[in-house]
């Protein structure tokens, strides 16, 4: 689907599902292009485009176009989970069964490129996931959100005219994929700045954030996506590959990879890091929809203070400079990064002349 002008282009990468898939030869050339620009597009963007292959966007859009029909103009939302049985009189759009493995596949493959491109094996993390396909009688952990969202566009108004929605999401899984058949979608890039990341897409594109779960066992070298939807006449498809109830979160394949890790990210069971990031998110939405002028002593909130600390050593940034990779460093590590040449968080190079200063951390000396 062209960009219209109200949608301009996404400055994200854009690469085919095939060519993500890791195969016998997946040393080739477009394999390893297409591995590194998704890759490079997560780090400093926060977002992806995956291209489906014509079969998987058609059974996207299939799910699409139930969802409308199930819905019927009315705003609401629907949460489906492979092998859950329904409940008496409970109805399911259409095609989901469908949609659920055709994205499920979507995000294994893009889980498997980003363990490739930080010098792991493609299946590292497999052990986390679910069984594919699952045995009979158990449930996904992974979910798929169907979804109607509406708001009554005045004068020919489209995007850009419509409110927004003013709570930023945080996914808990590994990585999440959003389809639509409208844009909406807006994403937090690496320099705080807020864009629209499915402009140019279509039911043939997903649209892949990463979750908490992805960067606790990558020691933090895969940044959170941050994302909200805008309100808007819109059918859409969210899934989330998460881990399982059982697994075990570490970082023991970075460490082995030779990858620095932090000491905070020690192995934790997942029903754990699942049940602490929902109280974490329901902290920050609580502050959020306080007024400004009680939110005094949200500084003392670890999840704020982590934002505000230096991601490597922990203490509060002082005097912080951002590098051009968007990670923001002060003091001894800010030293050591310019020494190295290198992010010490996603290990791209570091030009010593091309820092600014980050006002965020009321810099001393501008």
């Amino acid at each position: 689907m062209a960009a219209s002008p109200l949608h301009p282009p996404s400055p994200l990468a854009r690469v085919r599902l095939e060519d993500v898939v890791a195969h016998d030869g997946a040393a080739a050339p477009a394999y390893a292009h297409a591995v590194g620009a998704l890759d490079a597009s997560l780090a400093l963007r926060g977002a992806a485009v995956l291209e489906l292959p014509a079969a998987d966007a058609a059974v996207v859009r299939c799910a699409l176009e139930s969802t409308r029909a199930f819905f019927r103009g009315r705003p609401a939302a629907y949460l489906y989970r492979a092998g859950r049985t329904l409940e008496d009189g409970e109805l399911s759009p259409a095609c989901m069964a469908d949609a659920f493995r055709c994205l499920g596949k979507a995000a294994r493959a893009a889980l498997s490129a980003i363990a490739r491109h930080l010098r792991l094996r493609t299946d590292v993390f497999s052990h986390l996931l679910d069984d594919a396909p699952l045995p009979v009688n158990e449930v996904s952990s992974s979910e798929l959100l169907v979804a109607y969202s509406h708001e009554q566009l005045q004068s020919g108004q489209a995007l850009m005219g419509c409110r927004r929605s003013s709570m930023p999401v945080v996914d808990r899984g590994f990585v999440t994929l959003v389809a639509s058949d409208h844009p909406g979608i807006e994403v937090c890039d690496t320099n705080g700045h807020w864009y629209l990341a499915d402009g140019g897409s279509g039911p043939s594109d997903l649209l892949l954030l990463t979750g908490r779960a992805l960067s606790h066992v990558t020691a933090g070298l895969r940044p959170i996506s941050q994302y909200r939807a805008t309100n808007e006449n819109r059918a859409s498809l969210t899934f989330r590959l998460m881990p399982h109830a059982n697994a075990i979160l570490d970082c023991s394949p970075i460490l082995a990879a030779g990858h620095c890790i932090r000491q905070i990210y020690q192995p934790v069971p997942a029903s754990q890091f699942m049940d602490d990031s929902c109280a974490e998110v329901h902290v920050v939405s609580s502050h959020l929809e306080e007024p400004l002028e009680s939110q005094g002593n949200f500084v003392s909130d670890p999840s704020l203070r982590s934002v505000l600390s230096d991601p490597l050593c922990g203490a509060f940034l002082e005097d912080a400079m951002v590098l051009q990779c968007g990670h923001s460093f002060g003091g001894l590590m800010l030293k050591k990064a310019i020494e190295m040449a290198r992010c010490t968080i996603c290990n791209r190079e570091v030009d010593s002349t091309s820092l600014f200063p980050n006002l965020v951390f009321g810099h001393k000396q501008l």
